[in-house]
């Protein structure tokens, strides 16, 4: 189980707002996970067991033999290797979905665990297969890859070796492997359930803490303001356990960056996302320079809108005066977003219907569920499969898009093989927040009346902030908070003060915070999930705001087509090849620049729209 077996493997779309309404969406698909396994307890997970103990065994036969494997029987091996870790994958991606479902569920948490437990051990013996490519020395890897079964296998050896400086022994790198499943994974999993358990005194009801945020998109303020502060209350009762579990992984990652030689804690992320730390530093830049033209500017104008001098936080995500709050019904939603995609593109479109008639899709929201929504590729052999919660809002719609482009995305990047599909989290939300372009896009032009054109911008440019200046925002708090942790464990009133120092600054002096929202970072997942995740979503938005351009301007010839290409192509070409064929560089500074301008534009069109 190679690390893309690991939660990043698994996009997520943050900020969960999901709850319980009293009118019926109509009918809603739940997953059918009988693709992979009928259940914990069937006969196929038994066998595949067995079948990945036998074929291990015999893989082990290869150890210390590398470096003399030559032509057909070194693409034997890796073809071999590739197989066994594709089962390895299908398992796990089994045992993640199923236990998302119902995360408070201790049965279904032994089930995680234990098997978990057993994949560590059984990839574990793996690891010696792309250690011993990685101590070759370049001109003896090159040798080997002049037979063409091997240079087939090119991209994954190229990226293997991105990492090459930053292994370590075999004894050691299994010890790390072994000890992660006593330690971060068990850390995640205590870090979901307490999540999940979470419930929230809303007035009179109880509310699990993802119903609660829903509320935070009511129309009523003082709805709003009574589920804000029971939200904070409920997080502040839990703070302790949040803090110590938040000290404890950066200085689980600490460690493992020091055994690693990495001079940064972002360091692994960037390596792993195959993106250079100048372009990341760029992107960071561009998005903060632009947090007055942005962000500060919009809140202001949303705050005249609302008739407040300042907005509370809870103002956020509060809809506009006179928007349209009705629900939308599934069979809508879905409507919308497919024929957003046909009149993109056919062949995507026709991606999207074996989610929506497969049951690839689970998207009701239920208690002890997994809050927000993703889309996990499982392996090219099986397929996709999408979680969501689906509450009937208008950003729940976009959501949908945006799930369904990272699954169009998984879809066709498994064209290229198990080992060669995997996308860097950079350039696996660009299908994703294209996918919601094309949506608005759509929306925006069926539109003709003010107020409900008002009501579809803001509600976009909310989102846009939310993908860029926040995931910024998020992202600086993770550095000053990794940084921090080098001298010592962080106190919970300091996490709190660095919490509320990146979100003055994101969001601008539009804002009041009352006591309770300085609890309000114990619940992002990513910090604890995937370190240093965020800032791919800003990537994503940016790189797919220059993008649109291109394809709204007409500028590049056969657009659709270069698209698909570019998305089929999985990780066989990195970022810079991928984005030559539509004139787009991301190592050139002004680049983001120019992304976080089609933020700008939006908020201009609201200024000058009458009503």
């Amino acid at each position: 189980m190679t690390s893309k077996s690991e939660s990043s493997r698994i996009v997520y779309k943050d900020d969960p707002v999901i709850g319980v309404k009293d009118v019926s969406l109509g009918d809603m698909p739940e997953w059918n996970l009988s693709d992979l396994y009928d259940g914990p307890e069937c006969a196929a997970l038994s066998q595949d067991f067995g079948d990945l103990e036998i074929r291990i065994t015999a893989f082990e036969s290869y150890r210390g033999k590398v470096k003399d494997l030559m032509g057909a029987e070194f693409e034997s091996a890796i073809a071999c290797y590739e197989a066994i870790d594709e089962l390895l994958e299908k398992v796990a991606s089994f045992v993640q979905l199923y236990h998302s479902v119902d995360i408070a569920d201790p049965a279904r948490g032994r089930f995680y665990q234990n098997t978990i437990e057993h994949l560590s051990n059984l990839s574990g013996r793996l690891l010696f297969f792309t250690l011993e490519i990685n101590r070759l020395d370049s001109n003896a890897l090159k040798e080997k890859m002049c037979h063409e079964g091997v240079s087939k296998y090119a991209p994954w050896l190229r990226d293997l070796r991105v990492l090459r400086e930053h292994e370590m022994s075999d004894d050691l790198e299994r010890l790390f492997l072994d000890k992660s499943t006593s330690g971060r994974i068990a850390w995640t999993r205590l870090f979901d359930e307490t999540l999940a358990q979470i419930q929230c005194q809303v007035g009179e009801e109880r509310l699990t803490l993802t119903e609660a945020f829903n509320r935070l998109s009511e129309p009523k303020e003082a709805r709003r303001k009574i589920a804000a502060k029971a939200i904070g209350t409920s997080l502040s009762e839990k703070s302790s356990l949040f803090t110590l579990i938040t000290n404890v992984l950066a200085k689980d990652k600490a460690v493992e960056d020091q055994w690693r030689n990495f001079p940064r804690p972002i360091s692994s992320r960037n390596l792993s996302n195959l993106v250079e730390d100048d372009v990341v530093e760029a992107l960071v830049s561009a998005v903060k320079e632009s947090y007055s033209s942005t962000s500060h500017r919009y809140y202001a104008l949303k705050a005249k809108w609302l008739g407040k001098k300042k907005l509370d936080y809870w103002d956020r995500n509060a809809p506009l005066p006179n928007s349209d709050c009705r629900d939308i019904p599934w069979a809508d939603a879905c409507k919308t977003v497919r024929d957003a995609y046909a009149e993109f593109s056919t062949e995507i479109a026709e991606i999207t219907d074996s989610f929506f008639n497969k049951n690839w899709i689970d998207a009701p929201a239920r208690p002890g569920k997994a809050s927000g929504a993703f889309s996990h590729p499982v392996v090219p052999s099986a397929h996709p499969y999408i979680l969501l919660n689906y509450m009937g809002t208008p950003n729940d719609v976009m959501t949908l898009a945006h799930e369904l482009g990272h699954g169009v995305h998984q879809v066709l990047a498994g064209r290229q093989g198990h080992l060669i599909c995997g996308t860097p989290l950079t350039l696996a939300e660009t299908a994703s927040v294209f996918g919601e372009m094309l949506t608005f896009k759509a929306m925006l032009k069926k539109e003709e009346q003010p107020a409900a054109r008002r009501a579809l911008l803001a509600s976009k440019v909310e989102d846009m902030l939310n993908t860029s200046v926040r995931q910024i925002s998020l992202h600086e708090f993770e550095r000053l908070v990794h940084h921090e942790r080098g001298n010592g464990e962080l106190s919970k009133e300091r996490l709190c003060e660095i919490w509320l120092q990146v979100t003055h600054e994101a969001l601008g002096p539009a804002f009041r915070y009352d006591e309770e929202y300085q609890f309000y970072w114990t619940y992002i997942s990513h910090f604890v999930q995937v370190p240093f995740y965020v800032y791919a979503y800003a990537f994503g938005d940016c790189l797919v705001n220059s993008l649109y351009d291109v394809y709204e301007s007409g500028s590049v010839t056969n657009f659709q087509s270069k698209y698909l290409k570019m998305l089929s192509a999985g990780g066989s070409l990195r970022h810079k090849e991928l984005l030559a064929p539509f004139g787009l560089d991301a190592s050139n500074p002004e680049f983001w620049g120019l992304g976080m301008k089609t933020l700008e534009g939006f908020i201009t069109e609201l200024e000058n729209i009458a009503i």
